[in-house]
């Protein structure tokens, strides 16, 4: 939305409950999106003007662009993001058995620093209600036209040696609609789930997933689907090694750096010191960094060979340029649509257009990973 959301809708929205504000801005997303005319109007205010044409995970994405986790937990809004110019939409973190999610108030945005903390505690409908949900959505509009995404968690009521067995199920209810997906092990939201990450514990959930993928695969006599993992940036460069080595060896097609953090940034301001003492992963600008040398660190390791989609702090086509740089080929945002808008789309991605042309490269592919060629 550009300058009119900045200066109208944005600070309505920040005397809101932060949850609320959120629920209201993806209703009005599926309002404006739910008729021709309103949506060609989306598409016309907010779609990129141009192409960045990306091929990975043998997929093809009109440009590196998408939202991450978290921004559409029940698949509402599909036809509104796509409206809106997003290249690809992740659903989810969607569990095998419904849940309510941790106690509210469980999000607090702090805009000084265009930052947000939530400790949601993969709050959904469940895998059961968002098949149907997404089967509804397919009979009636058919499928996307851009690739879609499921981000698959754990239930909270799974002990964490059952976890693989929970993960398979949500997947097997969701292939037949989703295009890849994501396995979280690192919300730090939901209790341990981090320990998930590593080694022996991330390799069977991985080889459970597959196995599921590759059934699918065989009666529908398909391809497999891309399965990813979703890493923390709170990691020593031992313990992402390890967890690099295991996804790869275990036949993860690639890894999304990173989910939130549980480090609070320094602040003078007493406000937002009582915002940062709250519980709960965060997320926006002062993760920025963070993520991106996580993605420098991935790709040195792996030669640039295994795809980084890139997340953390997205809120401009620089900070999406300086991921890209580190080596991410495709690219996400959650809080930047919260501080900048549904505009974010298409600033980022024009803006990226006219990086390319500063920086002599013919398109995002061959732009990956450039600052380790500097």
């Amino acid at each position: 939305m550009g300058i009119g959301y900045r200066v109208f809708l944005r600070p309505a929205l920040r005397i809101q409950d932060s949850e609320k504000a959120h629920g209201r801005a993806l209703m009005m997303l599926r309002f404006f999106s739910a008729n021709p005319i309103s949506r060609t109007i989306l598409s016309l205010l907010y779609r990129p003007r141009k192409n960045l044409p990306v091929s990975c995970f043998g997929q093809e994405y009109n440009h590196p662009f998408g939202n991450a986790a978290g921004l559409d937990k029940k698949a509402e809004g599909i036809r509104g993001w796509e409206a809106i110019g997003l290249s690809f939409i992740e659903i989810g973190g969607v569990t095998e058995h419904q849940q309510d999610g941790n106690p509210k108030p469980r999000m607090f945005r702090s805009s000084p620093s265009r930052s947000l903390i939530n400790r949601m505690g993969f709050n959904n409908p469940g895998s059961m209600n968002v098949a149907v949900k997404l089967k509804q959505h397919f009979s009636r509009h058919g499928s996307p036209n851009v690739p879609l995404w499921a981000n698959l968690g754990k239930s909270k009521i799974t002990p964490l040696d059952q976890a693989p067995g929970d993960y398979a199920a949500t997947m097997d209810r969701l292939w037949e609609y989703c295009d890849t997906f994501v396995i979280n092990v690192s919300s730090p939201n939901t209790p341990n789930l981090r320990e998930l990450q590593h080694d022996d514990a991330l390799e069977s959930i991985i080889k459970a997933c597959q196995e599921v993928n590759s059934q699918h695969s065989k009666s529908s006599n398909t391809s497999l689907k891309p399965l990813l993992v979703k890493i923390a940036p709170d990691v020593s460069g031992e313990q992402l090694s390890a967890i690099v080595h295991t996804a790869r060896s275990a036949g993860c097609d690639g890894i999304i750096a990173t989910n939130t953090t549980i480090e609070r940034p320094e602040s003078t301001s007493k406000n937002e010191q009582k915002i940062f003492a709250e519980a709960g992963g965060l997320s926006g600008a002062p993760l920025s960094n963070r993520s991106t040398d996580i993605i420098h660190q991935i790709y040195s390791m792996t030669n640039g060979e295994w795809p980084i989609v890139g997340v953390g702090g997205i809120l401009s086509a620089e900070d999406a340029w300086q991921k890209i740089g580190a080596g991410a080929s495709l690219l996400q945002a959650y809080s930047g649509f919260v501080f900048e808008g549904a505009g974010l789309t298409k600033s980022v991605v024009n803006g990226l257009e006219k990086k390319l042309s500063e920086h002599g490269f013919k398109n995002i592919e061959e732009a990956v990973g450039f600052s380790h060629r500097s």
